[in-house]
């Protein structure tokens, strides 16, 4: 990452230094005004000057990894990605997630969102687009619950994200929500991931079910290299030999990317056993190898479901995994919100 400093320069000395930083191969992924001072976000090294002209360009890059933005060795510390409300995801306290696996109805949406409010979350999570295995299932509500989204918002004050699945859902799902999700399906959907690296939203992305660590920061890559710098990623199990649980929660990626990369982490106990009885062990296990937030999945009534319903916590068990885990996170120096 190459950070130039202009001072007292103008829009055409600005325009005259990206086409020569373009010629060299390096792509502008954000720019920031501070009164006179511009700073320019780039790729390959870094250098301050007073002028265009007296930029010094390094040859090669300066990062050993692929994925250059996403690298710890490109940071000078983790990002913290700040939400309305003073909510944070990769800070002290532990980010907590929860809602539905769909949208059904406003009532449904707002029961739920009540009841896990009250037990310590802060962002409520709820799909009105649902990709699904088979073509009969259940495909969530589509554009007409985007206002259900706007209605709880307006009613709870509850943050929102919602997963968008094709790049059109991007621009479209922006006013409703406060953070968007790629799931593991779409993890290396490009095209949708180049669209949420325009957006302004914090991006979720949900680790495809098959992807390497590595493939799935190079996928975060996409989305930074547009210069959205909030990215969260989500370790929500991966597909292995195991039959016995719907996946694999790979809890060692956690402190594997905590040392590769400085974006936050959180765990989806949820997806990664498919099981409501093992979420509360693999949400303690998720605080305590260093996960920066967890995503539930709660229904007022798992059982009638339309989807997902053998992982889903109801209210109270879902108040009760908060209080369990708020030890845990104590004991590893985190803070988390309970009833």
């Amino acid at each position: 990452m190459m950070t130039v400093l202009l001072r007292n320069a103008d829009e055409k000395s600005i325009s005259r230094l990206s086409g020569s930083l373009g010629k060299k191969g390096l792509k502008i992924v954000g720019m920031e005004k501070m009164g006179k001072t511009h700073a320019l976000i780039e790729t390959g090294a870094i250098s301050i000057a007073t002028q265009p002209q007296d930029v010094e360009l390094a040859a090669e890059p300066k990062c050993s990894k692929q994925f250059r933005l996403a690298s710890r060795e490109m940071s000078l510390g983790d990002t913290v990605v700040k939400l309305n409300g003073g909510v944070e995801v990769g800070g002290r306290q532990l980010a907590l997630i929860a809602g539905p696996c769909s949208v059904e109805s406003e009532e449904q949406l707002l029961q739920t969102a009540i009841e896990v409010q009250k037990a310590g979350a802060q962002i409520l999570r709820g799909s009105v687009f649902k990709p699904r295995t088979s073509p009969y299932d259940f495909q969530g509500l589509g554009v007409e619950g985007l206002s259900i989204l706007e209605s709880i918002r307006e009613e709870t004050g509850m943050l929102i994200e919602t997963e968008v699945m094709e790049p059109s859902h991007v621009k479209l799902v922006e006013p409703f929500v406060d953070m968007l999700r790629i799931g593991s399906r779409n993890m290396q959907n490009f095209e949708l991931l180049r669209e949420a690296g325009r957006s302004e939203k914090p991006v979720i992305l949900k680790r495809g079910l098959s992807a390497t660590v590595n493939e799935f920061l190079l996928a975060a890559e996409y989305i930074l290299s547009e210069g959205n710098p909030n990215v969260i990623l989500c370790e929500r199990g991966i597909r292995t030999f195991m039959t016995e649980t719907r996946n694999t929660l790979d809890l060692n990626c956690v402190p594997l990317i905590k040392a590769l990369s400085h974006l936050p982490v959180i765990v989806d106990p949820s997806h990664g056993t498919g099981k409501a009885d093992l979420v509360l062990p693999m949400s303690k296990a998720g605080i305590a190898v260093g996960a920066d937030g967890l995503m539930i999945e709660v229904h007022p009534n798992p059982k009638a479901a339309l989807s997902d319903n053998a992982q889903q916590l109801t209210p109270s068990q879902f108040a009760d995994l908060v209080k369990k885990c708020v030890p845990v996170a104590n004991a590893v120096g985190r803070t988390m919100r309970s009833e």
